[in-house]
């Protein structure tokens, strides 16, 4: 890796803390830019989730507040998530890689859609939440779509974020900054379990100095995330993650064709 490279994903780091920290979907820059410099898929995917776990402990410092009275509901969900994220990092583990080359393109796809209809997707979690005062109780629903999630998140890691802010939103009582708390916490959790998983069956995979940069890039961008990033429209960072996404989905296509 030269310094030129080393620059090009340490703004991808930056980029992808501040947008964890407002929207989600960090990856969706990270990711296609690993791909873009010649990593190959799996690396690239270990070495960013690893990466941007600085990233999340700074969302989940930034939203420590909104936690409050959650702790009981945490102790519940996060279990249900960390044995998801187990499952996913198994899968992207003992899968052939060719498996993950042909799957990828199409969790791109999907991710770029909670992109693309978050708005709309956080607009009925709200109305929901105004129609429905007494409690949400559908936990063995809950606790199941939360386990999928981190299934998602431990293989693929885009838009995990995205995909937990509506399963919380909808089914967990409370408010969607609440949600957002909660979704920084046990995306955290699925990065942990799944880094973990990585470092043991999977070290010869890893890239250690993208890990470093990402991890120091994405914690100055989420500590920041709030300051930053609130003086852009929402609609140009997704924009951004779109165009990237495609980029991410060209090049794969491209290597799968050639």
């Amino acid at each position: 890796m030269d310094l030129l490279q080393a620059g090009i994903i340490a703004l991808a780091g930056l980029w992808a803390g501040t947008i964890n920290s407002i929207v989600g979907s960090g990856t969706l820059v990270t990711f296609p830019v690993l791909v873009a410099l010649g990593f190959a898929p799996v690396t690239a995917t270990i070495s960013n989730a690893m990466g941007l776990i600085a990233g999340n402990v700074g969302g989940v410092y930034g939203y420590r507040r909104e936690l409050s009275g959650l702790r009981s509901t945490l102790k519940v969900l996060l279990p249900a998530s960390l044995l998801g994220g187990i499952t996913g990092a198994a899968l992207l583990l003992n899968l052939p890689e060719a498996v993950f080359e042909y799957a990828a393109p199409f969790l791109i796809v999907i991710a770029l859609l909670f992109v693309v209809f978050q708005p709309r997707l956080q607009k009925w979690v709200r109305e929901r939440e105004a129609a429905q005062a007494r409690e949400k109780s559908h936990p063995w629903v809950l606790l199941f779509l939360v386990y999928f999630a981190g299934v998602y998140g431990g293989y693929f890691v885009a838009a995990q974020g995205v995909l937990l802010v509506g399963i919380l939103g909808v089914f967990l009582h409370g408010t969607i900054q609440q949600a957002n708390a909660m979704k920084n916490v046990l995306v955290l959790g699925v990065n942990i379990i799944a880094a973990i998983s990585y470092m043991i069956f999977a070290f010869d995979r890893i890239d250690w100095w993208v890990v470093l940069i990402i991890a120091v890039s994405s914690l100055i961008g989420a500590l920041a995330g709030s300051a930053v990033g609130r003086r852009l429209k929402p609609i140009v960072l997704r924009g951004i993650i779109v165009v990237l996404g495609l980029v991410a989905l060209y090049v794969m296509i491209s290597n799968l064709i050639a």
